[in-house]
């Protein structure tokens, strides 16, 4: 009967080693190609083409010179709030008779935008009750137009 020489089983262990890798890189290959695919935004590749035109508007925007502030205080009962917004002009003065509208979003949750218009209260100042479904961030993509300029903006307020 021979003797194994010393260290015959070296080659096995390499061979495992290897097939380990190769499973869980397989693994990886899978999760990577059957979980979330990053895309967020759909239809990115036209949104950036209408870059030059979002620039354009944010010059426009800045031309105004006005000032806009916007508050959220939580309601007393459930997931409500009272969300407040003022505009002033270069000079000061309240901005009156714009049309005030949000969109208002979870952020990474779909299906639980909704639509609110707030209501003036003269001297610049514009507010509406929003009851939300669900405590947590909400986004407010807020847009005020009057005859010839239009105003947008995005706050996110937490409810509690």
């Amino acid at each position: 009967m021979s003797k194994r020489e010393r260290g015959w089983w070296y080659p096995y262990i390499f061979i495992g080693m290897l097939g380990l890798v190769m499973v869980v890189n397989g693994a990886m290959a899978y999760f990577a190609t059957s979980t979330f695919n990053g895309l967020i935004t759909e239809n990115a590749y036209e949104k950036g083409l209408k870059y030059n035109k979002t620039l354009a508007v944010a010059r426009q925007q800045s031309d105004l010179g006005w000032t806009v502030e916007a508050k959220s205080v939580p309601g007393q009962t459930g997931h409500n709030a009272t969300v407040t917004i003022s505009y002033l002009d270069k000079t000061g003065h309240g901005v009156d008779g714009l049309d005030v509208q949000a969109l208002v979003d979870r952020p990474n949750v779909t299906g639980a935008e909704q639509r609110v218009a707030f209501e003036p209260k003269g001297k610049g100042l514009y507010s509406v009750d929003v009851t939300f479904p669900e405590a947590g961030q909400w986004d407010f993509d807020i847009l005020a137009a009057n005859d010839g300029s239009t105003y947008q903006l995005q706050r996110r307020f937490v409810v509690p």
